[in-house]
């Protein structure tokens, strides 16, 4: 068959097998099929669409286009997340070893900052010596002795991902649902879970601005994985405000450490009210992990079961050691704790008295990619020690000339730069501001 015929054909609106589409991707691969045959493709599926067997089967063809992690030496089960992006979300260093405490293991491929979103990777490299480049052999140890490991995408796994994203970059297809998909899940199944929870957020700092868009996404990555034979739960969140109250790698992962050391019962490190928003999102998500994992039998009593884990220290003790067993260095770690931040800084005040309206998470995540939080293209570098402190989140009450957030800046251009942003991204008015919950939705197979 020819290329050209499928682009073609989907073009006009047809659908494509698993063996047309496996032409296309194999071929592309391979280098058989040019690039602009997939670009022209890419576009028709854009402005078509796919159905869910052709979006299953694309997301089939992409996994087979490389490595599939083997954990059958190790004994599971296996269960993921993935968020589909925000400022200031940190979940995953604080859930990772939440879940793993609970029982149930977490084998995590992560990704980079990108645009306004943060990357996990960055944050856990903002720890001194951590690597996430890690081997497969020495990834499973690290899954088999904590019960998690955390790992960036090699590229003998999923290649076709890979060369998919960066054409897709390019020719504005991104925000294809379909294509969003097979990408998200991809890369999730080829690392062996045996189920996922997606964080699918919606909101001014999500690529799915609207709830009727996150809803789409949540609706066609529940439907595909179901086809493919996977268990997962959708959750969407809320992304108005950043997640928390840092946004920054080395910010970040302080402020998870404040949330997994401040919940343990006795320790002198009190929990932070304004991680408030950050928590009831990671404790949902984490219950529901533990239930597809089998360790209890209800949400309800997997949240019990994080929290306690989070209460006695286990979770913790988790993260260090994983911390340990990925190269960082726990004595820098400590010794930075609330001290590494870069030389130029300047606090934002409010300019009247009131209440904070709003903080708009995708104009404090741009001012964060000024400072070198996050990237504009994929080669940029981040800097560890940069980023903002919110110090009032949506709905607390403010008296003029007080404090709305810290900026911590490399130099006084990258400050110039990210300070009228962040001014724009806080409003303060009289209105009463309604507290709405974080979870807006539940989608699932189970």
């Amino acid at each position: 068959m020819r290329a050209v015929d499928l682009v073609v054909k989907k073009r006009d609106g047809g659908t494509l097998s698993r063996e047309e589409i496996a032409c296309l991707i194999d071929g592309y691969v391979a280098g058989s099929v040019p690039e602009y045959q997939i670009a022209a493709w890419l576009m028709a599926v854009y402005f078509s669409g796919m159905s869910r067997q052709e979006t299953g089967h694309l997301t089939d063809v992409m996994i087979r286009s490389g490595t599939v992690f083997d954990l059958s030496g190790i004994d599971g089960p296996f269960v993921d997340k993935h968020s589909t992006g925000g400022v200031g979300d940190k979940v995953s260093l604080i859930l990772a070893p939440v879940v793993a405490a609970c029982g149930v293991r977490v084998p995590m491929m992560s990704g980079r900052a990108l645009g306004h979103t943060g990357g996990t990777l960055d944050k856990l490299e903002a720890i001194e010596g951590y690597t996430t480049a890690l081997p497969i052999e020495r990834f499973c140890d690290v899954l088999r002795d904590v019960g998690y490991a955390m790992t960036g995408q090699s590229r003998d796994v999923v290649p076709a991902d890979r060369l998919l994203y960066a054409l897709r970059d390019v020719t504005g297809t991104v925000e294809s649902v379909p294509l969003i998909t097979a990408s998200i899940l991809s890369k999730k199944f080829a690392e062996g879970s045996d189920a996922l929870v997606f964080d699918v957020k919606c909101g001014s700092g999500a690529f799915m601005k609207t709830r009727q868009r996150a809803h789409e996404l949540a609706e066609s990555l529940v439907e595909t994985a179901t086809a493919l034979g996977k268990r997962v739960v959708a959750v969407l969140t809320r992304m108005e405000q950043p997640l928390g109250h840092m946004v920054g790698n080395f910010l970040e992962v302080e402020e998870s450490i404040a949330c997994l050391r401040g919940t343990v019962a006795g320790h002198d490190l009190q929990p932070d009210p304004r991680s408030a928003d950050l928590m009831e999102v990671t404790l949902r998500l984490a219950a529901w992990m533990l239930v597809l994992g089998g360790a209890c039998g209800s949400v309800d009593e997997g949240t019990r079961l994080a929290q306690r884990c989070l209460e006695d220290g286990s979770a913790w003790e988790r993260f260090v050691r994983n911390v340990e067993l990925q190269g960082g260095r726990r004595a820098v770690l400590e010794q930075r704790y609330g001290s590494f931040r870069a030389s130029e800084r300047h606090t934002i005040t409010a300019s009247e008295s009131g209440r904070v309206q709003q903080i708009d998470a995708y104009k404090v995540g741009m001012a964060g990619v000024y400072l070198g939080v996050g990237r504009n293209t994929a080669d940029d570098a981040v800097l560890p020690h940069v980023g903002i402190d919110i110090h009032r989140k949506r709905g607390d009450g403010v008296s003029s000339g007080d404090a709305l957030c810290t900026v911590y800046a490399e130099n006084a251009e990258a400050l110039r730069r990210a300070t009228p942003i962040l001014e724009q991204a806080f409003v303060v008015g009289a209105d009463q501001v309604d507290q709405s919950p974080m979870i807006l939705e539940e989608i699932t197979n189970l």
